[in-house]
């Protein structure tokens, strides 16, 4: 009888149409930006949640570090992370703004927030990020491996070594050197999440070695997380399709932006705050059954 009142003391859900949710394609006045842009130069900005996110104590008390958290999916989870009651240390690349945006998220929820600013493709840093979060914040529970970098091009011959290097290095060997250095504290119940991408299952030519690299991180989460459970360590991976953020007017042209998501189920891009919630179950002991999965969350684009 408790649990059926406190079941109405919650009002009604409202439903919508998704197909309306967020504004559709052709984004016409959207500024070129550089890789790795950012949100306060979008038009129209991306919503990671900040006036709909809700928490429920889902996380409560849990420290997170989240790599690539000052802008698109990242900041996204870093906000719902903080209001499911979770401390979160925020890296970020150079967009110093944007992950001082993030910081205020956080903290406006209530928990702690550390910006750390450093490239993922040094081993060292990688492993002084964890370390440093460790130590700012105590212990650490949950890592969300969600920095990644882009470049498009129409031809193999325009990818240059240097490019594809510099691809693989944060996309792939970052995510293994966190994921190393983690496991030496997380603890039993503890989560690795990595965001692949749709591009692992269905590249586009025109994102070769970023395609190649995602298929990589998703061999390297179902491997890991074999490993890992020898210490009670879930490893899972979110698979977006099409998704608002710095990264598309950053490394597309006109062109590819334009009519960016048009071809989902949906006619739009996803939102990140469409997928934060399926970052919070992932961490949460909800998910206490579920490792070495991958969650697609792709506009109906293709099964994951």
């Amino acid at each position: 009888m408790d649990t059926i009142q406190d079941a109405k003391a919650f009002p009604d859900v409202q439903l919508f149409d998704p197909r309306d949710a967020y504004p559709k394609p052709p984004f016409f006045d959207q500024q070129k930006l550089s890789m790795p842009g950012l949100s306060s130069q979008m038009d129209p900005t991306p919503d990671h949640g900040e006036e709909t996110y809700q928490g429920s104590g889902k996380l409560q008390g849990l420290n997170a570090l989240v790599t690539g958290a000052d802008s698109g999916i990242g900041r996204a989870v870093a906000l719902s992370y903080a209001r499911e009651g979770a401390n979160v240390v925020i890296n970020y690349l150079s967009e110093e703004s944007d992950a001082q945006e993030t910081k205020l998220l956080v903290e406006s929820a209530g928990r702690k927030a550390i910006t750390v600013g450093g490239d993922l493709r040094d081993e060292s840093f990688c492993d002084h990020l964890i370390r440093h979060s460790v130590d700012t914040l105590g212990s650490l529970e949950l890592l969300v491996n969600n920095a990644a970098f882009q470049a498009v091009d129409d031809s193999i011959e325009a990818f240059s070594t240097e490019i594809f290097d510099r691809i693989f290095k944060t996309n792939v060997y970052a995510p293994f050197w966190l994921s190393r250095a983690a496991m030496k504290h997380l603890p039993p119940g503890g989560s690795i999440i990595n965001t692949v991408s749709i591009q692992g299952y269905d590249p586009s030519p025109y994102l070769l070695p970023y395609s190649t690299t995602k298929s990589a991180l998703i061999g390297m989460t179902k491997a890991m997380a074999k490993l890992a459970m020898e210490q009670g360590v879930r490893v899972n991976a979110v698979a977006p399709g099409p998704v608002w953020t710095p990264f598309i007017p950053g490394s597309m042209p006109k062109e590819k932006f334009e009519h960016f998501g048009s071809g989902s189920l949906f006619g739009r891009p996803a939102q990140p705050a469409e997928l934060a919630p399926l970052y919070v179950w992932l961490a949460s002991p909800e998910a206490s059954y579920v490792t070495a999965e991958v969650f697609g969350c792709t506009g109906g684009k293709t099964p994951v």
